[in-house]
């Protein structure tokens, strides 16, 4: 990791302060390597302030060699139309909402004082990739053909859609569309990293347990993560609460 340069303010974080929960037994060895760790940033989503970057970037580097930050950027116009704003005004929402958050990534990153092996995407800097090409072909292949990831993916969507919705209400078929658009999108990151990045395995985090995760990680059929592809819930740690015991990369 590079040198404080005299005047910067950079977070130091203890290793304890997060908790990560590895999905099967495999995925634990994956994290146990070291290799790499993928975290993916939702516009709008409030988890996500600067502190908590910057924290996540502090945090990850002690246990691994490079951690790569990519934030969604594609089909977020979609859902505002969906929820019926004019196509100008989704268009402002979500060129203002994907603004933010790559100000937050940004900002995060300078408070951890930048280190040596971070790197910072938008998701839309890989759609012309052609392994994300084939990867996301492959998700939409699936939500028309496999009920199972269509029914986990749909729960999925439904519970990034509540987020946007009063108490209460649930998302119609337009609504449900864009939100499977948008969760599409991500899926690559989900499926393949390794791949993506040229990495040799990868884990992909968040801070909850997502319902795409035992379809994609827990299954001997249909499609299903790459074999260097793991999947970690990755939190703040409560009190008492019982860690799992991680390698730190060499």
């Amino acid at each position: 990791m590079r040198e404080t340069l005299p005047g910067e303010s950079v977070v130091t974080i203890d290793p304890d302060v997060y908790e990560a929960i590895p999905f099967s037994g495999r995925c634990e060895e994956i994290w146990r390597r070291g290799e790499h760790l993928l975290i993916g940033v939702s516009p709008g989503n409030s988890y996500f302030s600067h502190r908590r970057i910057a924290e996540l970037i502090g945090w990850g580097r002690e246990f691994f060699e490079r951690i790569d930050i990519v934030h969604a950027d594609l089909h977020v116009e979609a859902q505002y139309e969906a929820f019926g704003y004019t196509a100008e005004h989704a268009r402002r929402r979500a060129t203002k909402e994907v603004k933010a958050t790559a100000r937050r990534i940004d900002r995060g990153a300078e408070e951890a004082g930048r280190p040596d092996g971070v790197r910072m995407h938008a998701l839309s800097d890989f759609a012309g990739h052609p392994v994300y090409r084939r990867l996301h072909r492959q998700a939409l292949d699936a939500l028309r053909t496999d009920p199972v990831f269509r029914e986990a993916a749909e729960g999925m969507a439904r519970g990034f859609l509540a987020a946007r919705m009063d108490e209460g209400l649930t998302p119609n078929e337009p609504q449900l569309a864009a939100g499977l658009q948008y969760i599409a999108a991500e899926l690559p990151f989900f499926l393949d990293t390794p791949a993506l990045l040229g990495v040799a395995s990868s884990v992909s985090c968040y801070h909850l347990q997502l319902p795409l995760t035992p379809v994609l990680f827990g299954r001997d059929e249909g499609l299903r993560a790459a074999a260097g592809q793991a999947y970690a819930v990755v939190r703040p740690a409560a009190p008492a609460s019982v860690k799992v015991p991680v390698a730190r990369a060499a």
